[in-house]
């Protein structure tokens, strides 16, 4: 039964609300290449407004609370997006990284696995008891970007209001963190000497390193069907599979939408070998992530704004777990002997992904921006199964 605050809401037809949700985004992201706007939106990125300006509308009585719209999209949108940006996935290349590069980027995903349980240890008394939830939405974010977020979270099914708070420390830590490595580059020289760094490896990654094929042509129509058709395919039989696969975990962590989203992406991965994969020459990953968005604006219609009062025990909570990824790394980069580009890049392929990576590599090491941009991309493959590790733990401790 919908609620009385959904059955007030002024667009009630799942249509009229699946036309606003894809409004949304539109608006931002037209907004976002507004020259005088560009500031605001380095600051405070889209993915900000595209989950918190369906929660104002919501709570100001335009879309309603619940709605098929927003079943049908967690449903299907997130295999589709998953399907099209694990199709351009270049394993081969990610493959090629140096020693080092690997070494720290495992690194880094395993202070997320570690860090986000101790963190909830410490500050889970002060907070509801499904942040475990939020925590392991966080925790896909953390390990491969935006679209393992929204995986996770319909994974364990995180609830609108847990998933609000940890978009904000998202956001803000994430980028905080991102500023603090920015910031110590001008030190790189110092701490390298410090730690009598083996820099010939960032000599070895460029050398041995694949260019990722950054050529695009623009998408014609036959692109569009079959980027459609195979998204659409590929997320009903993703969903099929799921469906008929037995949940595991108490509370449960391997559920139906679980299974889906391993199948998807595993399903994906395997194209990505095939000449499948030279569909992300016109645009697959652009279709992806549109897709993904959708889905975050559907996510955030269901949301209550009052949850974002939580934040700062939440952001004192993402403070805690950054810092012991950090110093998970900081260990590793000493015991290898790793340059301070290994470290920075390490901890920002798994929190920033294929977006912030390659900007910190490339303000270190100018000529290795493309290292950055594969440990993201492997760090984007890692996300969902390391992820499931981490949400596992996270149960143990607040579930």
């Amino acid at each position: 039964m919908p609620s009385t605050a959904s059955a007030h809401a002024l667009l009630q037809d799942p249509m009229a609300v699946a036309a606003w949700l894809a409004g949304v985004p539109a608006v931002v992201f037209w907004l976002s290449g507004v020259p005088r706007l560009r500031r605001l939106f380095e600051i405070t990125p889209p993915i900000l407004y595209v989950y918190f300006l369906p929660t104002i509308a919501t709570t100001l009585g335009i879309t309603p609370a619940s709605s098929p719209t927003y079943d049908a999209l967690i449903r299907y949108a997130l295999p589709f997006s998953l399907l099209l940006l694990m199709i351009t996935v270049d394993l081969p290349a990610v493959a090629r990284l140096g020693r080092t590069a690997t070494v720290m980027l495992l690194a880094g995903t395993t202070g997320i696995v570690l860090g986000g349980p101790l963190a909830l240890l410490v500050f889970g008394h002060f907070l509801p008891p499904d942040a475990w939830m939020g925590f392991a939405a966080l925790s896909g974010s953390w390990i491969g970007g935006a679209s393992n977020m929204v995986a996770m979270a319909a994974s364990v099914g995180t609830p609108p209001d847990a998933l609000g708070p940890v978009i904000v420390v998202d956001a803000v830590v994430g980028y905080g963190w991102m500023g603090i490595l920015l910031f110590f580059s001008a030190h790189q020289a110092r701490f390298d000497r410090y730690n009598r760094a083996h820099t010939g490896s960032l000599e070895e990654a460029n050398r041995h390193l694949a260019e990722v094929d950054a050529m695009r042509r623009p998408m014609e129509v036959r692109d569009a069907v079959m980027l459609v058709g195979l998204g659409l395919g590929g997320a009903v039989a993703s969903v099929m599979a799921g469906d008929r696969l037995p949940e595991l975990g108490s509370p449960t962590i391997l559920s139906h939408t679980t299974w889906a989203v391993i199948v998807v992406v595993t399903g994906g991965l395997v194209l990505s070998f095939t000449p499948v994969r030279s569909l992300e020459r016109a645009g697959a990953s652009k279709l992806g992530n549109a897709a993904l968005y959708l889905l975050l604006a559907g996510l955030g219609s269901q949301a209550d704004l009052r949850s974002v009062v939580e934040a700062p025990l939440y952001l004192a909570a993402g403070v805690t777990w950054i810092a012991l990824q950090a110093a998970i790394l900081l260990v590793v980069a000493r015991m290898i002997r790793a340059p301070l580009f290994f470290f920075a890049t390490g901890s920002m392929a798994n929190v920033g992904g294929v977006v912030s990576a390659p900007i910190v590599a490339g303000v270190y090491q100018p000529a290795l921006t493309s290292v950055g941009l594969l440990m993201a991309v492997a760090g984007n493959i890692l996300g969902i199964y390391a992820a499931l590790v981490c949400a596992w733990l996270l149960a143990l401790v607040g579930g």
